[in-house]
């Protein structure tokens, strides 16, 4: 103990604890010791300053990292906000055009009058690129009950066609698109007297987004822009339901002319379509074309 007292390294922190004390005093208001601290008040006066500039900074330090984390949570709960709103708005307009394209249908109602128009929602795709079979949420509770040998005509918003109904439960139907290989539509030139075509999916020009053209007569001349409608032979679809129109002729077999056609429908794009089912009469007959097989379609 008598050794740590006559240190000098003791001796001297007890020396400088001393002289904070009176420094510390000594700016009292009315101490007495202030006069007698008022010549070291100078040599104090550094240290002093240092001192408050370092509690400043870390006081500034303090204040930026809680505010900081204040903004990033703020921040967080304004991008919420907006995400939800954006959704909002999405939905709203999602709905508005949906809306607009149901309200149509009564367009292609007046047009057919002899069909029922159901309007339904597509609810999925095949996984093939060109999605060449859709289900939609409408079945036979809904008015879509396929019968044997029937077959319905599904269109989209502005009558383009889509393809045919091909199975239906209570609650879902599975549509048929026109690119699939296995479909098959009697057609013709949309134009007096135009001439027939058989128009078909075909599994090499599908990658394209093309159809094929086939029973073209050789005697016919097809353009590029021939606008193709169904003809209604077979009663499997109304006639004048567009389709698309002739991308290119194949004239070099002269018993085997041969087109391409490039639809009008963009089925990835489709959110609903409409099922054209015939009217039936009081006796059970139906207004618009009567029952067919798919090979009975065809001319």
């Amino acid at each position: 103990m008598r050794k740590l007292l006559t240190s000098k390294w003791f001796i001297i922190l007890v020396t400088v604890l001393i002289l904070i004390v009176i420094i510390g005093v000594g700016f009292i208001p009315g101490s007495p010791v202030r006069n007698l601290v008022k010549p070291v008040s100078g040599l104090a006066s550094p240290v002093q300053g240092f001192v408050k500039n370092i509690g400043d900074m870390i006081g500034d330090a303090r204040s930026a990292l809680f505010d900081g984390i204040a903004i990033r949570e703020e921040n967080e709960s304004l991008k919420e906000q907006i995400a939800q709103l954006q959704y909002s708005l999405t939905q709203s307009e999602e709905a508005a055009i949906r809306y607009e394209e149901l309200k149509d249908a009564l367009h292609i109602k007046d047009t057919f009058s002899k069909y029922d128009v159901y309007g339904v929602a597509i609810l999925s795709r095949d996984a093939d690129e060109w999605f060449s079979v859709i289900r939609v949420d409408a079945g036979s509770r809904d008015g879509v009950d396929l019968g044997s040998g029937q077959a319905y005509a599904v269109v989209d918003v502005e009558m383009n066609l889509v393809g045919r109904v091909i199975e239906t439960d209570a609650t879902n139907s599975k549509i048929l698109t026109l690119m699939h290989e296995s479909f098959r539509v009697s057609c013709k030139v949309n134009e007096v007297n135009g001439a027939y075509v058989t128009m078909s999916g075909d599994a090499t020009l599908k990658k394209n987004g093309l159809c094929l053209l086939t029973d073209i007569n050789p005697d016919v001349v097809l353009e590029e822009g021939d606008v193709i409608v169904t003809s209604g032979e077979g009663g499997l679809f109304p006639e004048g339901i567009p389709v698309g129109t002739v991308e290119a002729v194949d004239y070099s077999d002269p018993l085997n002319v041969t087109a391409t056609l490039r639809p009008y429908t963009d089925v990835s794009q489709l959110k609903d379509v409409f099922i054209m089912i015939p009217v039936q009469d009081e006796e059970g007959e139906t207004d618009g074309a009567p029952d067919t097989t798919e090979s009975e379609a065809l001319r």
